[in-house]
C-alpha cells in the first residue's frame, strides 16, 4: 500500500506542478480543490474513522501531544530567534509553521499509506482535538499579536470552530454514527476519503513555490529541521510516557512529523507575516517529508517493532 500511495503522491504532485505552469486550469484551482477536500473528503474521513475508536487512557496522550509540542516549539523557536537574530515576523511564522502540522489534509492519507487504515482513527484524534483547536485559538492569537490586529475574542473562536465542517462530522461520529454503518454508506464514505490524497497532492502541486530569498534561508532551514526532525523526536518519548500501544505510538510520531499546515501558512500570509517564508516552509516541507516520513516509519519499526 505504501509503495502504491507514494507512486500516486509523486504522480499527482508532478502533474499539479506541470499544470500550474500552463493555463489549462483557472488561477484559483488549488483553492477550489482544497475546499472540496475540506467540505467533502475530510468530513467523510472523520465520519468513517471516529466511530471505530475504542476509548482508552492513551488516547488522551494522543490529543495532548500537539499541545505539548507547541510548548516545545515556543521554547526552541525563541532560542533560535535569539541565537540567529530572526526578525519579528520570521519568529511569528516559525511559531505557527513549526507548531501546526498538516495533520489532516496530508496526515490522514499519509498515515493510511504508511501505517494502514486502522491507524487513521488515531490521526483523527491528534488532528481534531489538537491541531485544529490550536489553529482556531493560538493560531489566530499569534497572527493578531504579531501583525498588529486585535486578538480574537471567545465569540470569534467559537464561530470559527462552528463553521468548520469536520467539527460537525466529529460530533456526529462521536454520537450518532455507528462503527459499522450500512454498506452503501460505509462504501460511499470510503470512496470520498480515498479521494483526499490525489486531490490534496494535485492542489499542492498547483500552488507549490520553492524559490526563496537568501536572507530567509536560515529561518527556512531552522523551521524544516524543527518540524520534520525535532518535533517527532520529542513525540516519541511522550508517546512512551503515555503508554501508547505500538500502532498508536507510530501514528502519534508520524502525525508529529507532518510538514507545515497549509491553512496556517495561508492565515499568516493573509496577515502579512513573511509570506515568502510561509510559502517556502509549505513547499519545501512537503517535498522533504516524502523522504523523512518513510524514514520515521523505518526507525519506529526498528525501535518499537
Amino acid at each position: 500500500m505504501a509503495l502504491d500511495a507514494f507512486a500516486l503522491i509523486l504522480a499527482m504532485l508532478a502533474l499539479g506542478m506541470a499544470m500550474g505552469r500552463t493555463t489549462l486550469l483557472p488561477d484559483n484551482a488549488s483553492e477550489v480543490l482544497n475546499l472540496v477536500v475540506l467540505y467533502v473528503c475530510l468530513p467523510a474521513a472523520v465520519l468513517l474513522y471516529v466511530p471505530r475508536l475504542h476509548l482508552q487512557w492513551s488516547l488522551l496522550g494522543m490529543a495532548l501531544t500537539p499541545w505539548l509540542l507547541m510548548g516545545a516549539t515556543w521554547l526552541l523557536v525563541g532560542l533560535a530567534a535569539r541565537l540567529w537574530k530572526f526578525g519579528r515576523e520570521q519568529y511569528a511564522v516559525l511559531l505557527l509553521c513549526v507548531g501546526l502540522g498538516n495533520t489532516s489534509f496530508l496526515g490522514y492519507p499519509m498515515v493510511r499509506a504508511l501505517l494502514g487504515e486502522s491507524a487513521v482513527q488515531y490521526a483523527v484524534v491528534y488532528d481534531q482535538f489538537g491541531t485544529f483547536v490550536m489553529l482556531s485559538t493560538l493560531g489566530l492569537y499569534v497572527c493578531a499579536r504579531y501583525s498588529g490586529d486585535a486578538p480574537p475574542g471567545p465569540r470569534q473562536v467559537a464561530l470559527r470552530i462552528a463553521r468548520f465542517p469536520p467539527a460537525w462530522a466529529l460530533l456526529l461520529g462521536l454520537t450518532l454514527m455507528p462503527a459499522e454503518p450500512p454498506h452503501w454508506i460505509g462504501a460511499g464514505l470510503q470512496r470520498l476519503a480515498d479521494a483526499m490524497l490525489p486531490l490534496v497532492m494535485l492542489a499542492v502541486g498547483l500552488s507549490i513555490r520553492l524559490r526563496l530569498p537568501r536572507e530567509e534561508l536560515g529561518p527556512l532551514a531552522t523551521g524544516l529541521a524543527l518540524k520534520l526532525v525535532v518535533m517527532p523526536a520529542i513525540a516519541l518519548p511522550l508517546s512512551l510516557l503515555f503508554g501508547m500501544p505500538p500502532l498508536m505510538l507510530r501514528a502519534n510520531v508520524l502525525e508529529s512529523a507532518m510538514p507545515t499546515m497549509v491553512s496556517v501558512a495561508a492565515l499568516a500570509m493573509a496577515h502579512g507575516l513573511a509570506p515568502r517564508l510561509c510559502a517556502g516552509l509549505v513547499g519545501y516541507g512537503i517535498v522533504v517529508c516524502l523522504a523523512t516520513l518513510p524514514a520515521w516509519v523505518w526507525l519506529l519499526g526498528r525501535f518499537h517493532g
